[in-house]
């Protein structure tokens, strides 16, 4: 059985923590710091163990942030460029997950402080990552943390790049939700237009999903985005639109579709089956579409299916899944398939009853099927 993800946050590394601390700062309380982490830790989860650490921080710290911030400076760990997750906090300094904590630590403690605040949280996004300490300073002070993130948008260190994008990601996974940007999202994009050419994969991949943040609430906007970015396009940039479109390629959305170069498909017949009429739960069933064209010309596909789950109240509810892209040649026939499992999953609750399914092409429903879900 796979460790807790939890852990990443242990007493060992807690321990390690305190010993920087005390290194850097004689008069620290090491056992009371470990103390006060380590009541009732098992129990804690993921982010209530970070909040815990970050809580100790401040009860064991100097009360001034500027002579807490010297402390923790001189406690940091070796540089990493690239991954964070991939670093460690050792005997040299505090690196990776323990940042997480010290970070917080500075969105809580750093707000009086602002200047000294972003120094730190770019030498912390060093060794791991700020793009979740750093939402709490545009949120308090948007225009002022938005100049200094600009800044970093053109830093040598890659980690300080991609802060500058992930940072303001107005729909960031476990961050503070950016409603500013959720509404208005304009500044994030003209600091992205920076980005979009970034040397480094994992920059541009930052890029790619914040642009998929706000393509979730603006879809138009991005489309044209895209549409500007692909002209004279080198294939990294092609990637990171493909990567920052999916929210609207799975949804068809027919623009971004089109200038993805996914135009309506001409097609003589299409057809959608599955090879049971029943699938038990735990079990799969596998979906066969076959294909003609009726185009002179050789045309590609998206292909997409959607399965229409049931839901406790009678409802379905929709999700797509991706099948294949591909070129159909002119007047020819294909027939693809795919096993499709349903499994017990912690995202969803299953039902059963009739699930749909509608084999989707370029944006479009062409076919439908369905089977039945035994529990």
């Amino acid at each position: 059985m796979p460790e807790p993800f939890k852990n990443v946050f242990n007493l060992e590394l807690v321990r390690l923590m305190a010993l920087h601390f005390s290194r850097n700062f004689p008069e620290f309380l090491s056992d009371g710091f470990i103390s006060h982490v380590e009541k009732e830790f098992d129990e804690l989860e993921f982010k209530q163990r970070s909040l815990r650490i970050s809580e100790a921080m401040a009860a064991y710290l100097p009360d001034d942030f500027e002579a807490a911030a010297r402390v923790i400076e001189q406690s940091l760990g070796d540089k990493i460029q690239g991954d964070w997750t991939l670093a460690t906090s050792n005997e040299r300094g505090i690196s990776g997950w323990a940042i997480l904590p010290m970070a917080q630590y500075v969105a809580n403690e750093g707000q009086g402080q602002f200047e000294r605040a972003m120094e730190l949280l770019k030498e912390m996004t060093k060794r791991n990552t700020s793009e979740f300490a750093i939402r709490h300073f545009l949120d308090a002070e948007p225009e002022r943390t938005f100049d200094v993130m600009k800044t970093w948008a053109n830093d040598d260190n890659l980690n300080v790049r991609r802060l500058a994008s992930e940072g303001c990601r107005p729909r960031l996974p476990w961050g503070l939700r950016l409603k500013k940007y959720v509404e208005d999202p304009d500044p994030v994009i003209g600091l992205l237009e920076v980005l979009k050419d970034d040397p480094s994969e994992y920059v541009r991949r930052s890029v790619a999903n914040n642009l998929n943040d706000i393509s979730k609430d603006h879809p138009d906007t991005v489309c044209n985005i895209a549409k500007s970015w692909l002209k004279n396009a080198s294939p990294e940039r092609v990637a990171l639109i493909r990567h920052a479109c999916r929210t609207l390629i799975k949804a068809g959305h027919k623009p971004t579709l089109l200038a993805l170069g996914y135009a309506e498909v001409a097609l003589s017949s299409v057809t959608l089956s599955v090879s049971s009429p029943t699938l038990v739960f735990g079990s799969h069933i596998e979906l066969v579409a076959e294909l003609s064209s009726s185009s002179d010309v050789s045309q590609p596909l998206m292909i997409d299916y959607i399965v229409h789950h049931q839901k406790a109240n009678g409802s379905t509810s929709p999700k797509v899944f991706k099948w294949k892209t591909m070129e159909l040649a002119a007047h020819s026939d294909i027939r693809v398939k795919k096993k499709h499992t349903i499994k017990p999953i912690t995202t969803r609750t299953y039902y059963p009853g009739t699930h749909t399914v509608e084999l989707q092409v370029n944006g479009n429903v062409v076919a439908q099927t369905e089977f039945e879900l035994t529990m």
